[in-house]
């Protein structure tokens, strides 16, 4: 499971993994600590190199000063590979070929499938949906839900403990949506967004099929 976030600092960083970018004014009104706190976390923060700061132009009055994670942070978050090297990819794709290394990923997917769908029984696709959110912050995704509808779903994902990887082989980002979509059962899975092509974070909607849809049949 995900650790609890006791300290200050876990929270400020966080915030910005899930934010972007917030000013003080922001941290002030989400840690409910006053302003001088929370120009001390970062300050302490900005010298450890763990989040930059930059003066943003305003149509009126003074710049405002925005705080963004550093490079550095990104250690500070889950990582988990899962035994997977990308050195060790390489030498698989340069030995055995390009195909080589998606059945590795396929068969990766075929694993994780396999686990997770065990957890899916006589869950309901809010159930399911929320299970596989349990399932996602198991591995350090830190992921949430969103609701849009009775039959649509967002996953949104502020962590890829695989990010390295997946920036070398895209093909960990769409056997990550086909397991997704098969784990839930779902009508269809879209990624819209990913860390792979400089999002801060990945995105997928989640499609079940309604009673009314009759252009879907499950074989």
């Amino acid at each position: 499971m995900v650790p609890t976030q006791k300290t200050t600092k876990d929270k400020i960083l966080h915030l910005l993994k899930k934010e972007g970018s917030l000013t003080v004014n922001d941290f002030t009104d989400r840690l409910k600590i006053t302003h001088m706190a929370v120009r001390k976390h970062l300050t302490i923060l900005e010298k450890d190199n763990l989040i930059q700061s930059e003066f943003i132009k305003q149509p009126m009055g003074r710049p405002i000063q925005s705080f963004t994670l550093a490079e550095k942070a990104e250690h500070f978050f889950p990582k988990s590979y899962e035994g997977i090297s990308i050195d060790l990819l390489h030498d698989i794709k340069e030995l055995y070929g390009k195909d080589s290394v998606q059945q590795l990923f396929n068969k990766r997917e075929e694993r994780l499938t396999k686990e997770y769908i065990s957890r899916m029984d006589d869950k309901d696709p809010a159930e399911k949906m929320q299970e596989m959110i349990t399932i996602q912050n198991e591995k350090g995704y830190m992921a949430d839900l969103t609701k849009v509808d009775d039959h649509t779903f967002e996953i949104t994902e502020y962590n890829c403990p695989i990010l390295e990887v997946a920036k070398e082989f895209k093909i960990a980002c769409r056997c990550e949506t086909e397991m997704l979509k098969k784990v839930l059962h779902a009508k269809d899975v879209t990624r819209t967004y990913c860390r792979t092509e400089g999002d801060n974070h990945c995105k997928f909607v989640v499609k079940f099929v309604s009673q009314h849809d009759s252009s879907f049949v499950v074989l």
